[in-house]
């Protein structure tokens, strides 16, 4: 399967080779060098070409040019995978991660699927967009002995064609993740209360005057945590406080009030905390308060703000709830941008419907009415928006991305996208809740055409893959690969969401192939795991999740919404390893929360925010990371929380998977 292997001399030198026999469809490959004095080699690299033309490719990353690479930084499971179909064969390729070095030339890969080559490499690199990497020079050994390791896999067996993840994730994981995993990692611990303590300690004692929002809406008292706070709104900070975005609440796919509200309850109930059972009940108040219109109904309710002057600085204030207003999110390709401390979004009160956003908040409502409490107005409210729902389906069996608020009619972008997976298992709830078989045979039309037209291609298009802040792509290459990597830009919330409504075709109609195409997607979305902890971050990164192959987050706070699915999977396939990576991503999910129980991240925040204290305990970036680079001195630590996606969402998982499995499965007494 191997037409060759290349590999250079670093700076002249020669190397020193040896291989490794692993099993019968493994081998690594050991180069090394000796340097005697001083040299530049701005980019050494391995080159390997298989002996076969293939149909599909998959790395971490996209390199659409040859001066882009897959930098270290983004190292979670790295891999890169050629598959072709016909006769089988599958060739892997990823680095020995024990050969990288805290200090040293820094690793890289790149797949470049027009020339049939797979290279590894060391070179510096630096951000280009955000976030791409592109080589760059400067790279200089000292005398030194450099050791480069590498594994090649290769088969040709119809199942590890048609999954090339599953035994490149179970290596990794019998390598390092079990033997973290039963180290207690990434927190040390198992007691996770004390992490939801401090949450709601956070948002609804020590910051509650600037997190809680709480006014009237048609004579009823309602409220929720605002969508997001910064740095300059603790009570410890001595300058005058800014809002970063506009003041809102959110019901939307990301972040979602009624789905943190939800967790809220789970606690008061289990604290008997009326007080806190009062605010998880005005935050469901508020959100079937937002108005429908046929059917469908806005993700946003928010303030109208107005600039003030503060010492000589201009700040954005809100005007207060009595000048609300409803609208949608922003985060659309629809918008005439706003730019927000370098980020362009659009403005939410002229921003469409978005199908996604309305299927997860009524979802979001059935799962409430049958997990939490039996309140028809859940129900009623979620079933008028299915009824106008099944109006939009395709021939296909598609839901559309975006409709217009005025005609409610589909906007001709990601019309046929994988977001039609949430409108799926949205669907399947409305079927066990009503019985009725329409919903059911309408998710199973929407699911068919993800098995057929999205999954083995690897098309994970959605809001979040062009119009977040990696807007890379979003102008010409929707709908399209990029032809060097044979790759789509990809976005793992779109994998989460057909693996979650494949497991439930399976749940509801017991048929195998939806539970095998599940395991599959779920793998993909596995290879975004961090597997191991990287020598070079400075925070704990072991169990959580990056985004997608354009970005550069580590411990994002998805993590916590996909927890519950991959124990499942696990519960269902009898896979040990799937139930420890599903509560790795939970613990993951407290990681970046500032808190004495996190030493090492409590130090980072205090390196890059020195004025944090006490009072600031509970507070949770949604990642590390972000822009590309870190450092010891705090770089990667950023300057805000989104409650309903950092703290509070990750205590709504918590909640619910101790719900859902007891507190002897949360501390895993056998790991």
């Amino acid at each position: 399967m191997i037409e060759n292997i290349e590999i250079e001399s670093l700076g002249g030198i020669n190397p020193k080779t040896g291989l490794d026999i692993i099993d019968s469809s493994t081998i690594r490959i050991n180069i090394n060098f000796t340097v005697d004095e001083l040299l530049n080699d701005d980019d050494w690299k391995v080159t390997i070409r298989p002996s076969f033309q293939p149909d599909f490719h998959w790395s971490p990353h996209l390199t659409p040019t040859d001066s882009h690479i897959v930098p270290q930084h983004v190292f979670r499971a790295p891999a890169m995978i050629m598959t072709e179909k016909v006769n089988n064969q599958r060739l892997a390729v990823f680095p020995e991660l024990r050969s990288i070095a805290a200090s040293g030339p820094k690793w890289y890969m790149d797949l470049n699927a027009e020339n049939n080559e797979m290279i590894l490499g060391w070179s510096k690199s630096k951000v280009q967009e955000h976030v791409l990497y592109v080589k760059e020079g400067g790279t200089v050994y000292k005398p030194d002995v450099y050791n480069f390791s590498f594994y090649i896999k290769a088969s040709n067996t119809l199942d590890q064609t048609k999954n090339p993840w599953r035994d490149i994730l179970a290596f990794y994981w019998d390598s390092f993740g079990e033997k973290l995993y039963k180290k207690r990692e990434p927190l040390g611990t198992i007691d996770l209360e004390k992490y939801v303590d401090h949450t709601y300690q956070w948002a609804f004692q020590d910051w509650k005057g600037v997190v809680w929002q709480e006014f009237e809406l048609k004579g009823k008292k309602v409220g929720a945590p605002t969508f997001i706070v910064n740095v300059s709104q603790s009570p410890n900070y001595e300058k005058p406080p800014f809002e970063r975005e506009f003041k809102s609440i959110w019901n939307q796919a990301w972040f979602s009030s009624l789905r943190s509200a939800s967790g809220l309850f789970r606690y008061a109930k289990r604290k008997r905390d009326t007080l806190l059972m009062e605010k998880a009940i005005m935050t469901k108040e508020l959100a079937l308060l937002f108005p429908q219109e046929n059917g469908f109904f806005p993700g946003i309710i928010a303030t109208k703000m107005k600039d003030t002057t503060v010492e000589g600085s201009t700040f954005r204030k809100s005007k207060g709830w009595d000048t609300h207003y409803f609208g949608n999110s922003n985060r659309n390709p629809f918008m005439n941008p706003t730019q927000i401390e370098g980020i362009h979004w659009g403005n939410p009160d002229d921003s469409p419907y978005h199908i996604l956003d309305m299927s997860w908040t009524a979802n979001q409502m059935l799962l409430w009415y049958m997990d939490l409490e039996k309140d028809p107005r859940l129900l009623d409210y979620a079933i008028t928006y299915a009824e106008q729902l099944l109006e939009l389906q395709d021939k296909k069996g598609y839901f559309p991305g975006w409709i217009s608020v005025r005609t409610h009619e589909p906007m001709g972008i990601l019309d046929q996208s994988p977001e039609t997976a949430m409108s799926a298992t949205f669907l399947f709830n409305a079927y066990k809740t009503t019985k009725n078989t329409k919903y059911r045979d309408a998710a199973l039309k929407a699911i068919d055409i993800l098995i057929k037209e999205v999954v083995p291609v690897g098309r994970w298009e959605d809001f979040e893959t062009y119009w977040s802040c990696s807007s890379y792509g979003n102008i010409d290459l929707v709908n399209k690969k990029i032809g060097r990597n044979n790759m789509f830009k990809q976005n793992n919330l779109s994998t989460f969401w057909t693996s979650e409504a494949l497991y439930e075709a399976f749940q509801i109609t017991g048929q195998q192939k939806y539970l095998d195409h599940g395991q599959v997607v779920l793998d993909e979305l596995l290879m975004t795991q961090a597997t191991w902890q990287p020598p070079y971050m400075y925070v704990k990164t072991f169990g959580g999740f990056g985004v997608m192959n354009a970005d550069a987050e580590w411990n994002d706070a998805r993590q916590s919404l996909f927890a519950e699915l991959i124990i499942k999977y696990g519960k269902e396939l009898g896979s040990k390893e799937y139930v420890q990576r599903g509560l790795a991503a939970l613990r993951a999910s407290f990681v970046m929360m500032y808190c004495p129980e996190n030493p090492q991240t409590k130090t980072q925040w205090e390196s890059k925010h020195p004025h944090f204290g006490k009072e600031d305990y509970g507070f949770t970036m949604e990642n590390y990371g972000h822009n590309g680079t870190t450092s010891k001195d705090g770089l990667g630590i950023g300057d805000f929380t989104i409650y309903d996606w950092g703290n509070g969402a990750a205590s709504e998982a918590y909640g619910r998977i101790r719900d859902h499995y007891g507190t002897d499965f949360m501390i895993d007494k056998n790991p």
